[in-house]
Protein backbone atom coordinates (compact mmCIF):
# COMPACT_ATOMS: atom_id res chain seq x y z
CA UNK A 1 0.00 0.00 0.00
CA UNK A 2 2.81 2.44 0.87
CA UNK A 3 4.02 2.32 -2.73
CA UNK A 4 0.77 4.12 -3.72
CA UNK A 5 1.51 7.03 -1.40
CA UNK A 6 2.44 10.30 -3.07
CA UNK A 7 5.53 12.18 -1.97
CA UNK A 8 3.31 14.44 0.16
CA UNK A 9 1.56 11.51 1.82
CA UNK A 10 4.90 9.90 2.61
CA UNK A 11 6.11 13.19 4.07
CA UNK A 12 2.98 13.28 6.20
CA UNK A 13 3.63 9.79 7.57
CA UNK A 14 7.25 10.70 8.31
CA UNK A 15 6.05 13.96 9.85
CA UNK A 16 3.68 12.02 12.10
CA UNK A 17 6.62 9.98 13.39
CA UNK A 18 8.48 13.24 14.06
CA UNK A 19 5.40 14.62 15.87
CA UNK A 20 5.35 11.53 18.09
CA UNK A 21 9.08 11.90 18.79
CA UNK A 22 8.67 15.58 19.76
CA UNK A 23 5.77 14.68 22.05
CA UNK A 24 7.75 11.83 23.63
CA UNK A 25 4.99 9.40 22.66
CA UNK A 26 5.67 5.69 22.42
CA UNK A 27 3.54 5.30 19.30
CA UNK A 28 2.23 7.27 16.36
CA UNK A 29 -1.46 8.14 16.69
CA UNK A 30 -4.19 9.66 14.54
CA UNK A 31 -3.48 12.96 16.26
CA UNK A 32 0.13 12.86 15.06
CA UNK A 33 -1.06 12.20 11.51
CA UNK A 34 -3.33 15.25 11.66
CA UNK A 35 -0.65 17.49 13.15
CA UNK A 36 1.75 16.39 10.40
CA UNK A 37 -0.89 17.25 7.78
CA UNK A 38 -1.27 20.70 9.32
CA UNK A 39 2.47 21.29 8.82
CA UNK A 40 2.45 20.39 5.13
CA UNK A 41 2.75 23.32 2.75
CA UNK A 42 1.51 23.61 -0.79
CA UNK A 43 -0.95 21.35 -2.47
CA UNK A 44 -4.63 20.70 -2.27
CA UNK A 45 -4.68 19.60 1.39
CA UNK A 46 -2.83 22.65 2.65
CA UNK A 47 -5.29 24.84 0.77
CA UNK A 48 -8.27 22.96 2.24
CA UNK A 49 -6.87 23.11 5.78
CA UNK A 50 -6.36 26.87 5.39
CA UNK A 51 -9.82 27.34 3.83
CA UNK A 52 -11.38 25.50 6.77
CA UNK A 53 -9.50 27.77 9.20
CA UNK A 54 -7.61 24.96 10.88
CA UNK A 55 -4.22 26.68 10.55
CA UNK A 56 -5.57 29.74 12.34
CA UNK A 57 -7.02 27.59 15.14
CA UNK A 58 -4.00 25.38 15.79
CA UNK A 59 -3.88 26.41 19.46
CA UNK A 60 -7.54 25.48 19.84
CA UNK A 61 -6.90 22.08 18.21
CA UNK A 62 -3.94 21.46 20.53
CA UNK A 63 -6.06 22.37 23.56
CA UNK A 64 -8.88 20.06 22.46
CA UNK A 65 -6.43 17.16 22.01
CA UNK A 66 -4.86 17.86 25.41
CA UNK A 67 -8.31 17.80 27.02
CA UNK A 68 -9.17 14.52 25.28
CA UNK A 69 -5.90 12.97 26.50
CA UNK A 70 -6.72 14.20 30.00
CA UNK A 71 -10.06 12.37 29.75
CA UNK A 72 -8.22 9.16 28.88
CA UNK A 73 -9.03 9.44 25.19
CA UNK A 74 -12.79 9.57 25.59
CA UNK A 75 -14.61 11.50 22.89
CA UNK A 76 -17.11 14.19 23.75
CA UNK A 77 -19.86 11.83 22.63
CA UNK A 78 -18.57 9.21 25.09
CA UNK A 79 -18.44 11.79 27.86
CA UNK A 80 -21.96 13.02 27.06
CA UNK A 81 -23.33 9.47 26.92
CA UNK A 82 -21.82 8.68 30.31
CA UNK A 83 -23.22 11.96 31.70
CA UNK A 84 -26.68 10.89 30.51
CA UNK A 85 -26.49 7.88 32.83
CA UNK A 86 -25.12 9.91 35.72
CA UNK A 87 -21.36 9.42 35.34
CA UNK A 88 -19.42 12.68 35.57
CA UNK A 89 -16.13 12.16 33.72
CA UNK A 90 -14.87 15.56 34.87
CA UNK A 91 -15.27 14.53 38.50
CA UNK A 92 -13.59 11.17 37.87
CA UNK A 93 -10.65 12.81 36.10
CA UNK A 94 -10.28 15.31 38.95
CA UNK A 95 -10.25 12.57 41.59
CA UNK A 96 -7.78 10.40 39.67
CA UNK A 97 -5.49 13.36 39.01
CA UNK A 98 -5.76 14.40 42.66
CA UNK A 99 -4.52 10.98 43.71
CA UNK A 100 -2.06 10.24 40.91
CA UNK A 101 -1.09 13.56 39.34
CA UNK A 102 -2.10 15.53 36.29
CA UNK A 103 -2.50 13.48 33.13
CA UNK A 104 -2.80 10.20 35.01
CA UNK A 105 -5.47 8.94 32.60
CA UNK A 106 -3.41 9.73 29.51
CA UNK A 107 -1.86 6.77 27.72
CA UNK A 108 1.08 5.35 29.62
CA UNK A 109 4.64 5.17 28.39
CA UNK A 110 5.85 1.64 28.04
CA UNK A 111 9.34 2.26 26.73
CA UNK A 112 8.77 -0.31 23.98
CA UNK A 113 10.21 1.97 21.31
CA UNK A 114 13.58 2.05 23.03
CA UNK A 115 13.94 -1.66 22.45
CA UNK A 116 12.58 -1.76 18.93
CA UNK A 117 14.28 1.40 17.69
CA UNK A 118 11.10 2.87 16.21
CA UNK A 119 7.65 4.06 17.18
CA UNK A 120 4.87 1.76 16.07
CA UNK A 121 1.59 3.08 14.71
CA UNK A 122 -1.44 2.59 16.93
CA UNK A 123 -4.28 0.45 15.60
CA UNK A 124 -6.27 3.65 15.04
CA UNK A 125 -3.48 5.25 13.00
CA UNK A 126 -3.13 2.06 10.96
CA UNK A 127 -6.87 2.12 10.30
CA UNK A 128 -6.59 5.70 9.04
CA UNK A 129 -3.83 4.65 6.63
CA UNK A 130 -5.93 1.71 5.43
CA UNK A 131 -9.03 3.88 5.10
CA UNK A 132 -7.08 6.40 3.04
CA UNK A 133 -6.75 3.64 0.44
CA UNK A 134 -10.51 3.10 0.53
CA UNK A 135 -11.11 6.84 0.09
CA UNK A 136 -8.72 6.93 -2.86
CA UNK A 137 -10.33 3.91 -4.50
CA UNK A 138 -13.79 5.37 -3.90
CA UNK A 139 -12.73 8.49 -5.78
CA UNK A 140 -11.19 6.43 -8.58
CA UNK A 141 -7.67 7.60 -7.75
CA UNK A 142 -4.71 5.30 -8.33
CA UNK A 143 -2.61 7.02 -5.66
CA UNK A 144 -2.97 7.85 -1.99
CA UNK A 145 -2.38 11.52 -1.29
CA UNK A 146 -2.53 13.81 1.69
CA UNK A 147 -6.14 14.61 0.83
CA UNK A 148 -7.08 10.95 1.25
CA UNK A 149 -5.36 10.88 4.64
CA UNK A 150 -7.29 13.97 5.76
CA UNK A 151 -10.61 12.53 4.61
CA UNK A 152 -9.82 9.23 6.36
CA UNK A 153 -9.10 11.14 9.59
CA UNK A 154 -12.51 12.82 9.44
CA UNK A 155 -14.27 9.54 8.66
CA UNK A 156 -12.82 7.40 11.48
CA UNK A 157 -14.92 7.83 14.62
CA UNK A 158 -12.83 9.01 17.53
CA UNK A 159 -11.17 11.97 19.16
CA UNK A 160 -9.53 13.36 16.00
CA UNK A 161 -12.76 13.29 13.99
CA UNK A 162 -14.62 14.84 16.94
CA UNK A 163 -12.08 17.65 17.34
CA UNK A 164 -12.07 18.30 13.61
CA UNK A 165 -15.89 18.40 13.56
CA UNK A 166 -15.91 20.83 16.50
CA UNK A 167 -13.72 23.06 14.35
CA UNK A 168 -16.01 22.78 11.32
CA UNK A 169 -13.97 20.17 9.48
CA UNK A 170 -16.47 17.34 9.00
CA UNK A 171 -16.05 14.74 6.26
CA UNK A 172 -18.45 16.66 4.00
CA UNK A 173 -16.82 20.05 4.69
CA UNK A 174 -13.34 18.68 4.02
CA UNK A 175 -14.51 16.97 0.84
CA UNK A 176 -16.04 20.25 -0.40
CA UNK A 177 -12.87 22.18 0.50
CA UNK A 178 -10.74 19.64 -1.36
CA UNK A 179 -12.84 19.04 -4.45
CA UNK A 180 -15.33 21.91 -4.65
CA UNK A 181 -18.41 21.24 -6.77
CA UNK A 182 -16.93 17.92 -7.88
CA UNK A 183 -17.56 16.71 -4.30
CA UNK A 184 -21.30 17.00 -4.75
CA UNK A 185 -21.83 15.56 -8.19
CA UNK A 186 -18.69 13.99 -9.55
CA UNK A 187 -17.22 10.54 -9.10
CA UNK A 188 -17.91 8.08 -6.28
CA UNK A 189 -17.77 9.32 -2.74
CA UNK A 190 -16.82 6.30 -0.68
CA UNK A 191 -16.61 7.22 2.94
CA UNK A 192 -13.96 5.25 4.84
CA UNK A 193 -15.18 3.57 7.94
Amino acid sequence: MFERFTRGARATVKGAVAQAERAGADSVTEEHLLLALLEQEGGRTSFAVTALGLHDRRASLDAAFAEARRRGGLTRADTDALADIGIDIGAIVSRVEGAHGEGALAAGRTGRRWWSGHRPFTPGAKTVLENSLRVALGRGDRFIGEEHLLLALTAKPGVVADVLAEHGATYAAVRRALYGSEADGGQGHAKAG
